[in-house]
């Protein structure tokens, strides 16, 4: 039996100094076929809507309403129904506990004015998106890359981005206002449940000032956070849907890494556009 020579399957030098030179450019890499993954899904989506009606309106179904029971498959609507309710108890909660202090929880609306509608619903929304819509998401197109749907689209001439990317954009985006809303009347009602029935502040107390230090251009900025988020969300999860690899295994990977990125960017750019329509103002607004 001949001798098997260990130095014929070594690595060159030159081929290793290469590779552990390249390591810290893949972060790069990823983040630049993400923007172009992005650029070419976004710029689909009047040729989605136009080619692709019939694929989106079932969609919306799904993202809305669900496929099976309200507590297990149900869609958005019960969820971000029932998170912005909770946690719109908890602003009620924590501001008639922090007012009381200093004998001004009569102006618990101002922070249900300013908590529930800047910060926490849309941050409420961005992650019940990411973690019930998204992950679907992420997890279908998975199925389909790892069976070679996807693969078989290309070869067949279908478009694969506009088909399953863009047709997703629009799915979530359709209902986002609406939803969003729905969210917020939500965590009104929570709050104003709370401290009127709870605590020693009267209906009228809590309606005059949440209509006081409520301006309207308030509920617009936070829809407009909502739906980049809506956007942001979706391009992540389908990014990496798109992509997965490795077999069933691959997809909840692909799953996991989604739901972790999506979460952090909702996180950073919640704070970047707080800065940009608030940051600014160095006074209370009064409505009127």
């Amino acid at each position: 039996m001949a001798a098997v020579d260990p130095a014929a399957n070594r690595v060159p030098a030159g081929t290793r100094a290469l590779r552990t030179a390249s390591r810290p450019l893949k972060p790069f890499e990823e983040f630049a076929d993400q923007m172009k993954f992005w650029g070419e899904a976004l710029s689909s989506m009047p040729y989605a809507l136009k080619w692709w009606r019939s694929v989106i309106l079932p969609q919306i179904s799904d993202v809305v309403v669900g496929a099976g029971s309200w507590i297990v498959g149900g869609g958005m609507i019960f969820v971000i129904a029932s998170l912005a309710f909770f946690t719109g108890t908890q602003v009620g909660l924590e501001g008639v506990a922090g007012l009381e202090q200093i004998g001004a929880q009569a102006y618990v609306g101002l922070v249900s004015s300013w908590a529930n509608v800047r910060e926490i619903t849309p941050l409420i929304a961005g992650i019940a998106l990411a973690a019930k819509v998204g992950a679907g998401f992420t997890a279908e197109l998975g199925a389909q890359r790892i069976s070679e749907e996807i693969d078989a689209a290309e070869v067949i001439g279908v478009r694969p981005i506009p088909w399953l990317v863009s047709t997703r954009i629009w799915a979530a985006l359709i209902p986002t206002i609406p939803l969003y809303l729905l969210a917020l009347f939500s965590a009104f009602l929570a709050t104003r449940l709370i401290v009127t029935g709870f605590f020693s502040v009267s209906p009228g107390a809590y309606d005059t000032r949440l209509d006081l230090f409520l301006p309207p251009i308030d509920i617009f900025y936070s829809l407009i956070k909502a739906i980049v988020f809506v956007i942001v969300v979706v391009l992540i999860h389908t990014y990496y849907g798109f992509y997965a690899k490795g077999g069933p295994a691959g997809v909840g990977v692909a799953v996991g890494r989604a739901i972790r990125a999506s979460i952090t960017v909702v996180v950073v750019l919640n704070m970047i556009l707080s800065l940009a329509f608030w940051g600014a103002g160095d006074t209370i607004k009064i409505a009127g």
